[in-house]
């Protein structure tokens, strides 16, 4: 009767780490298509530039911009951003356009140095024209604590992620789309930046490797299991 039971209990613990480690291995398939699917987007979005409010308006997350418009009070830092190794912050500063559409507009990275103080950030020209990619904003990642705070200066905040509507407020705006306008790197005024909408996360083909790996283990408990099981049946069989 023990041995009956303690079988259960193995059968049911080789069950469950194979079902958790197969949804863990969808998961990854998933997120490598959602990546896949935007990057496959972003040559036919920068092709065909519209109004910042048509873009706004048009279904899709990536749509190419030219309009002209004004930069308005406001900066917000984006922390814990790397390039080419190197730790640093995004600039963004809220944009209206001349059609009245109003977003967040990544001016680009500013590198920080070893004491991590902030940089002073010029205004950039206002009026302007501007370009750029209509995309969503960077990955967020775990959400834990504030997702920002005042720098101590007015109208000035560190970001951890960028939450639409908690920004809005804090600028002072009627409210703010839950995507950015990402520069295009030619424009001369802003910091550096690029248009690669997956930095400082994973590409496709590394979510297909985990996932691989999460359907191998599922996949290796299966085997484990049906081999003590057939152990089982030959020492009962003795």
């Amino acid at each position: 009767m023990m041995r009956q039971h303690t079988r259960v209990i193995g059968w049911l613990m080789a069950v469950l780490a194979m079902a958790v480690f197969t949804a863990l291995g969808f998961w990854q398939l998933q997120r490598m298509h959602a990546k896949q699917a935007l990057l496959d987007a972003q040559g036919p979005a920068v092709a065909e530039a519209l109004l910042l409010a048509q873009a706004l308006a048009a279904p899709g997350a990536l749509h190419g911009v030219a309009d002209h418009g004004r930069f308005l009070p406001g900066v917000v830092l984006l922390d814990n951003q790397t390039r080419q190794g190197r730790a640093g912050v995004k600039i963004y500063r809220p944009f209206q356009s001349d059609g009245g559409s109003v977003l967040l507009v990544d001016l680009g990275w500013r590198a920080l140095p070893p004491d991590r103080a902030l940089p002073q950030v010029p205004a950039p020209p206002s009026p302007v024209a501007v370009r750029g990619l209509l995309a969503p904003p960077p990955a967020a990642g775990l959400a834990l604590g504030p997702a920002f705070s005042s720098t101590g200066e007015p109208g000035r905040w560190l970001a951890s992620r960028l939450p639409a509507e908690g920004l809005a407020r804090a600028l002072g705006l009627a409210a703010l789309p839950d995507r950015v306008l990402r520069l295009d790197p030619a424009l001369p005024f802003g910091d550096a930046r690029d248009l690669d909408l997956l930095p400082n996360t994973l590409p496709p083909q590394r979510h297909l490797g985990y996932a691989v790996q999460w359907f191998g283990l599922a996949l290796t408990v299966l085997v484990v299991a049906l081999v003590l099981e057939r152990r089982r049946r030959r020492s009962v069989a003795l």
